[in-house]
């Protein structure tokens, strides 16, 4: 008889993970510290409003098998990102930049005009040394301390001068009066939210779910069942090497008796308040009923410490450094743990990523451990 596999975490990744399995034929045990399934895209109803709990999630790709895989757990209704900034100035702004950002902060109305301010506000570095110098190379100083440098401290927690470059490497410039913020083939929110679709994901014979359950990292390393491990990969290992950095973030949300509190999904703060932005969820779900009712949700990043989640990790010099001598011990001492998601490869990933990833790390592990799985102890 096949031993469980365990997988760690009950997100996006480790619940595509557990799907995967269990269709295959394999027993799986899903542990998660909280007391649902769906790690940061969990999401509940409010007055008939999807609420997206640790802030918005647009699914996007260009990728059509990823879309599809995604589409056999939940329909999707059509949602294209088209957020907004309040500026340094105070006026609200377009994003990703374009034309509609560029003609109201220069009042000119052609590309030509455009480009000829940003050039003329550039300053050319022959080799950016940090976040600010980029910026400002890409995109002059402007548009840098009106739309970016202020949101961009506020996120990280740090000068700009204190950020690598390329953090901003991506920077998205448009020269059109297009506001679609990710230009992917495919773009969505589920009608039914994602939970929903987590749910149908793990509800297979094969999963057993454990929520309100942390496996100590001493239980994790010393099992001999192949594992799935989406959490923090310094801390399954004792921080050995030292913490790697993250930022973690706090929310407040409020119900408000209007029907419309700001017009779109999701409103950046690129000025003085504490707050990155601001989600009027309704419009994120297309939920137009008029009941005198919104849910709006403030999200503050903050330092990640202890008892906090974590949600992005800070790749600056250093960490990536850390990381991989973490990621050795893995390769080298434990081979029955895979480790994945965005905690697992201290990287930002995408949903669509994600997906992919988890895919092709069972894809992996299928094709490792078919012939011996029954009869072999997985070596450590």
């Amino acid at each position: 008889m096949k031993r469980s596999i365990f997988v760690i975490g009950a997100g996006l990744y480790g619940s595509v993970v557990a799907h995967e399995l269990a269709k295959a034929g394999y027993k799986v045990d899903i542990f998660d510290k909280r007391d649902h399934v769906g790690g940061n895209v969990y999401d509940e109803k409010a007055f008939g409003i999807i609420v997206q709990k640790y802030g918005p999630h647009i699914f996007h790709t260009s990728n059509k098998s990823t879309w599809d895989y995604i589409n056999q757990f939940g329909k999707f209704a059509r949602y294209v990102n088209t957020p907004i900034s309040v500026g340094a100035d105070g006026e609200l702004y377009n994003l990703p930049f374009n034309m509609n950002t560029f003609t109201k902060l220069y009042h000119v109305k052609t590309p030509k005009e455009v480009m000829s301010k940003i050039n003329e506000d550039r300053e050319k570095y022959s080799n950016p040394s940090n976040l600010e110098e980029k910026a400002i190379s890409l995109v002059g100083k402007k548009v840098y301390n009106t739309l970016i440098k202020k949101y961009t401290e506020k996120q990280w927690g740090r000068k700009a001068t204190e950020l690598p470059a390329s953090i901003i490497n991506r920077l998205p410039v448009r020269y059109t009066f297009n506001n679609d913020y990710y230009r992917d083939d495919y773009q969505g929110i589920p009608i039914n939210g994602y939970t929903s679709i987590i749910e149908k994901m793990l509800n297979h014979k094969n999963i057993n779910i454990h929520l309100d359950t942390t496996l100590e990292p001493d239980t994790i390393l010393k099992s001999k069942n192949p594992i799935f491990y989406s959490g923090s990969i310094d801390e399954l290992l004792g921080y050995r090497f030292g913490k790697l950095d993250y930022r973690s973030l706090r929310f407040e949300t409020a119900v408000l008796s209007e029907n419309n509190f700001q017009g779109v999904g999701v409103v950046n703060n690129a000025g003085d308040k504490k707050y990155t932005r601001t989600i009027e969820h309704k419009w994120l779900g297309g939920f137009t009923a008029d009941n005198g009712k919104t849910v709006v949700t403030r999200e503050y990043p903050c330092k990640w410490q202890e008892g906090r989640e974590r949600y992005y990790p800070i790749n600056i010099e250093g960490n990536n450094e850390k990381y991989q001598e973490y990621q050795e011990v893995i390769h080298n001492l434990y081979r029955n743990i895979v480790v994945g998601g965005r905690l697992g490869k201290y990287k930002y990933l995408d949903m669509s990523t994600t997906i992919e990833c988890a895919l092709n790390d069972v894809c992996e592990f299928i094709q490792r451990y078919s012939n011996n799985y029954d009869t072999k102890e997985v070596q450590k």
